[in-house]
């Protein structure tokens, strides 16, 4: 499950960049032929003005004002071999005889000639030629820049890769939170079920219990023999409170984690050493009191088989004035940083026969039933990790 999210994730970013290098490319593509497009028109409105400044009485000017007045998209402006400005067109520039709006035209062509958008032409040569003849130094320059449209289409693939890359994340959402909301329901439906499934047993052993003690009421093993049912049934009502809403109550956190030592001491081998540093006083927490044991006793496991039996294991609790620090460190045998939050996700497990789903549970308790937080504080491969369990004081 962990490895197919992994690889969906990966197909939808791929595919992202692709549409985003595709958008990219077409669009430069569609850009370089309008300009060279745009060049052109420019330096047929050039000719156009070359014929309309050499105009004598006996030249037809319909064409030339035709086309001169054809361009409506194109910002120009006109300069002398001076370089004042003669006229302009398609600028949002009143054009005054004021210095304000003639320096602004004058700083305005010196752009557009920097970025190599101007045409000089040389009213006194033939009409095919833009080179001046020998000792001529009279000239128009026509600055011009791009049009709107081409200033738009260099903007648009920019806006359609931010689309494009708010729908990958919109996806990815969608899709993580339907997977876990699937998760969920196959999680509260097997809890569901087990609770169930152990009740029936759980009721006959009680009654078993009962006739034994009547039968044999000096029996030592039969105190064990009811802890185990004891045992089993807290089991069953913490299978049957995952999914629900369980209300936490307030509880002494220090005596949740004291049984949870003395049931760890009672089921591990002498090689294993719990310690716990505990505060004096009691720390008072809301908590759903079977679940929180499950989350403490899932992460002595853990830690019990990152050991292979053999180590120790530090429980350290800290209380500040808003919340409570919980800190589990075994000298097992660690978790590679690049898997610090993977270990949390369903699936996930490093166990040759685990399901990587104790981990899952225990986030889901400790963030969604007691509002905390519950991460790898620190790990070093072959030393040990530190877990760290955060909730809020009362």
């Amino acid at each position: 499950m962990f490895n197919r999210i992994r690889h969906i994730k990966m197909i939808l970013v791929a595919v992202a960049i692709l549409i985003a290098i595709a958008t990219l490319f077409t669009s430069n593509y569609l850009i370089k032929d309008l300009q060279q497009e745009e060049q052109q028109r420019m330096e047929v409105w050039a000719e156009a003005m070359r014929s309309l400044n050499s105009a004598d009485a006996n030249t037809d000017l319909n064409l030339v004002l035709k086309v001169i007045n054809g361009n409506n998209t194109i910002p120009v402006i006109v300069l002398d071999n001076q370089g004042n400005v003669q006229t302009h067109r398609n600028l949002d520039i009143k054009f005054k005889a004021t210095d304000d709006s003639i320096a602004m035209l004058r700083q305005k062509s010196v752009d557009m000639a920097e970025a190599g958008h101007s045409i000089r032409i040389y009213p006194d040569t033939p009409h095919d030629e833009f080179a001046p003849s020998a000792g001529e130094d009279e000239f128009i320059e026509i600055c011009y820049d791009e049009s709107l449209m081409i200033k738009r289409l260099a903007i648009y693939p920019y806006i359609l890769l931010a689309v494009v890359v708010i729908f990958v994340l919109v996806a990815i959402f969608a899709l993580f939170s339907s997977m876990r909301a699937e998760q969920n329901k196959v999680w509260v439906g097997l809890s569901k079920e087990t609770a169930h499934q152990l009740g029936t047993p759980i009721s006959s052993l009680m009654a078993w219990s009962a006739v034994l003690r009547d039968n044999y009421p000096d029996d030592v093993l039969l105190p064990e023999m009811e802890k185990d049912v004891r045992r089993l049934e807290r089991i069953a009502e913490r299978f049957s409170k995952i999914g629900s809403i369980p209300e936490p109550k307030p509880e002494d956190i220090c005596d949740v984690i004291r049984r949870v030592v003395e049931y760890m001491n009672r089921r591990t081998s002498n090689k294993v050493k719990i310690t716990v540093h505990l505060p004096s006083e009691p720390v008072i927490v809301n908590l759903v009191a079977s679940l929180f044991e499950w989350v403490a006793e899932n992460l002595c496991k853990n830690a019990v088989d990152a050991m292979s039996g053999s180590g120790a294991i530090d429980i350290d609790l800290k209380s500040t004035d808003t919340q409570v620090i919980l800190e589990f460190h075994d000298t097992g045998k660690g978790i590679a940083k690049s898997n610090f939050k993977n270990v949390f996700k369903p699936g996930f497990t490093t166990k040759e026969r685990g399901w990587g789903l104790g981990l899952s549970l225990a986030k889901r308790i400790i963030e969604e039933y007691h509002k905390g937080r519950i991460y790898v504080k620190s790990s070093e491969l072959g030393i040990g990790t530190t877990f760290r369990i955060e909730l809020p004081t009362l």
